[in-house]
């Protein structure tokens, strides 16, 4: 499915974030594991991400980031720019906008604001907002070296193809715990940054999001 910049402008604003999902405005790690929630021994804490779309001749991508292996929080995974909200942001768009320009040098001149998917509650207890931008190039990147090990692009429309929403699972602390998975190329897009592509996807289809069983994504 291809869709242009003017359609993803018209569908993020048709509706609030969660009305696709009965009103339920909080995803997270817990959807689909019943009773895995945040670590109870700590307080959410605000952060927000931006998830970019590139507007390239060709056709939209969405801008991605593996983390350095040495982090403390989800060190090596594929993320979206963002961090925590600090005390001197505004709000969670500031602090979407500070974090990528401080993380990939993402000059705020570049991005278009278009409007924002669910909450998503990690078990790490960070409660982040989505914020989503279309990126107009011309533009430079220059990653946090201690933050970001590489900066790639896959298509939306890898994205927004259902074949490519895989539901995988592992056993953690002695029970079986479910996942989304986008395994693009040789990249393993898993947990929030996944969560959050399936959001999109279901923001932009106006379709839920039916698990694909493990090697059904096209990977290209």
């Amino acid at each position: 499915m291809s869709l242009s910049t003017e359609i993803i402008r018209a569908r993020l604003a048709q509706s609030e974030p969660g009305i696709r999902r009965a009103g339920i405005r909080i995803r997270g790690d817990h959807d689909g594991n019943p009773g895995l929630g945040p670590e109870p021994a700590k307080p959410l804490r605000p952060a927000a991400v931006l998830v970019p779309l590139v507007a390239r001749p060709e056709g939209l991508s969405v801008l991605l980031t593996q983390r350095t292996a040495h982090l403390h929080d989800h060190a090596g995974q594929i993320s979206f720019p963002g961090g925590r909200v600090d005390a001197g942001d505004a709000d969670a768009l500031a602090a979407a906008l500070r974090e990528t320009e401080e993380e990939i040098g993402l000059a705020r001149k570049h991005i278009e604001i278009v409007g924002r998917l669910d909450t998503y509650q990690t078990r790490t207890a960070y409660q982040v907002t989505p914020i989503v931008g279309i990126v107009t190039p011309p533009f430079d990147l220059v990653p946090d070296a201690f933050e970001v090990a590489d900066i790639f692009e896959m298509p939306l429309e890898y994205a927004l193809n259902a074949r490519n929403h895989e539901r995988h699972s592992r056993i953690f602390q002695g029970i079986e715990r479910h996942f989304w998975v986008l395994p693009y190329r040789d990249r393993y897009i898993w947990g929030a940054t996944a969560g959050m592509l399936v959001n999109l996807y279901e923001a932009l289809t106006g379709e839920a999001a039916v698990p694909q069983p493990p090697g059904s994504a096209s990977r290209e």
